[in-house]
């Protein structure tokens, strides 16, 4: 738990803080940079964010009780009116600062816990999910703080809110909760996003991971180069002292071209895993792909083991092996690892089948860019003996090559695609699946025969199961665990899953 603490003691454990105004005995009982969100006694930290600017509400942030707040520099127009009303303290960079105050506000909670943090394009939150199985069976109590859920001791919460890493003051609240709760390990998703906007500045990180990168998220970053810098963040992290007695490691995919530049960040301890390359340290050989999971033998310096999944696929032998890297990197042995790799049942709305006694496959799955939705393609013609339907969109608002890209898997893999919308923000939600459709068709497949575009999901749903029988597959690519869908500023209650469940008992199946 966390107790009110006096200003003075921020100023004294950040020095480049400046304390432009008011009483440095003023008591501080939490942080944020909501002004919605602000309580008596709180502290606010007025961010110029990308639609609005956190200085704009001042104002009304003291008027809810605020007893200081951190204004940037560059903004004292906004802020000198509010001398002798509220302390106020100054910065050079308030995003940067909200980082340091969670943290001081919580007590430095990473640093007594050994923090993993996973990052990739693909495949952080299944590494998470197996990474965590390994853990616990070594006996380690895990938090783990993801895109799908908050997991702490043993306790699952879904997350709702669709951020992949939320703000730094949420960020601190959930790893003191960790430690509060017996954890030792922390397992943190560290998206992109959330290490180029400081949400994670204040995290030690112990070991970090890395799966993969694509060419997504252009529409935040801009460029290849700066989306990998966003991510080899991480691995910097990792050559900050912090006093804790946990080795320092670098868990890297070495069949990604960008494994040696995220491993140049820092003198961690490397540990290469991959199926391909040569140079790595971890290896899976024997594989064996089934429908339901697959099995392999894991090569590393310490020995081999068997391991058995429940994940189907490929790409999931290379998330086992980053998540056995990461066991591997805190001191467990191989057997443990395996034993953990077996535990995991699996990843909510990644591959996740959904049985109601239809003579048919039926799946829904999180891939929505053009390279994992590929990748399951490729997974499930394997085990489709007859036609492959796709349910698949793309969102507004976000890189438009989204959509060239599930265009082109669809139309490379797909018998039939049924293109529908997925979070189409403020855009018009038929313009896109109209756009999905061009480039489709550019593919050389026909509207009509090869796919069809139907902008409401749940009827794409429905036409998917209408043209499926005896031994078809169906995936719902897209949304996977996520709870809702947006349309403007509207957020509508939405899960993929129960959808899908709904229509098939439309059509009689209501079976196991």
């Amino acid at each position: 738990m966390t107790t009110p603490q006096t200003l003075a003691s921020l100023l004294a454990d950040r020095p480049e803080f400046t304390l432009a105004s008011g009483d440095p005995g003023t008591v501080i009982n939490g942080v944020t940079n909501d002004s919605r969100a602000v309580a008596r006694g709180g502290l606010f930290v007025a961010i110029p964010g990308f639609k609005v600017d956190g200085h704009d509400f001042l104002q009304q942030a003291v008027a809810a009780g605020a007893a200081a707040v951190i204004v940037q520099q560059d903004h004292e127009s906004a802020w000198s009116s509010l001398t002798g009303s509220v302390a106020v303290v100054s910065v050079e960079d308030t995003r940067r600062a909200l980082s340091h105050a969670s943290a001081w506000f919580y007590g430095y909670p990473s640093r007594e816990l050994a923090v993993v943090g996973i990052t990739g394009t693909d495949g952080k939150t299944t590494t998470a999910y197996l990474a965590t199985s390994v853990l616990e069976a070594a006996g380690i109590p895990v938090g783990r703080l993801g895109t799908v859920d908050v997991y702490i001791g043993g306790e699952e919460s879904l997350d709702t809110d669709r951020m992949t890493t939320p703000e730094a003051p949420e960020v601190q609240r959930l790893l003191r909760r960790m430690v509060d709760a017996g954890c030792r390990a922390a397992i943190v998703e560290s998206t992109s996003h959330g290490l180029a906007l400081h949400r994670l500045a204040d995290v030690d990180y112990d070991v970090a991971c890395f799966t993969n990168i694509t060419g997504d998220h252009l529409d935040f970053h801009e460029t290849f180069e700066a989306y990998r810098e966003a991510k080899a963040q991480l691995f910097a992290a990792l050559s900050r002292e912090t006093g804790k007695d946990v080795p320092r490691s670098a868990v890297v995919n070495a069949d990604d071209p960008s494994a040696n530049f995220m491993l140049g960040q820092s003198d961690a301890t490397p540990i290469r895993f991959g199926m391909e390359a040569q140079e790595a340290e971890l290896l899976a050989r024997n594989v064996v792909l089934r429908a339901d999971g697959t099995d392999f033998r894991i090569l590393t310096p310490a020995g081999p083991a068997e391991v058995s999944i429940s994940l189907p696929a490929i790409f999931n032998v290379s998330n086992a092996l980053a998540a056995a890297g990461i066991g591997l990197a805190l001191g467990l042995p191989p057997q443990v690892v395996a034993q953990g790799l077996r535990n995991c049942p699996g990843v909510p709305g990644r591959m996740e089948r959904i049985e109601a006694g239809q003579p048919f496959a039926a799946l829904v799955d999180y891939a929505h860019t053009g390279d994992a939705v590929r990748k399951v393609l490729s997974v499930l013609r394997e085990v489709t003996p007859g036609k492959l339907i796709l349910v698949v969109g793309a969102a507004g608002e976000r890189d438009p090559g989204r959509r060239f890209g599930v265009a082109r898997a669809a139309a490379d893999a797909a018998d039939l695609a049924v293109f529908t919308s997925e979070d189409p923000r403020s855009e018009d939600p038929a313009e896109i699946v109209a756009e999905i459709g061009r480039h489709a068709e550019q593919a050389g497949r026909k509207r009509g025969t090869h796919f069809v575009e139907l902008p409401d999901r749940r009827e794409a749903i429905a036409h998917a199961l209408d043209h499926a029988g005896e031994g078809d597959t169906v995936v719902v690519c897209g949304k996977g665990h996520e709870q809702s869908i947006i349309y403007g500023e509207t957020v509508i209650p939405w899960d993929d899953r129960v959808v899908l469940r709904e229509e098939l008992a439309k059509r009689g199946f209501t079976g196991v």
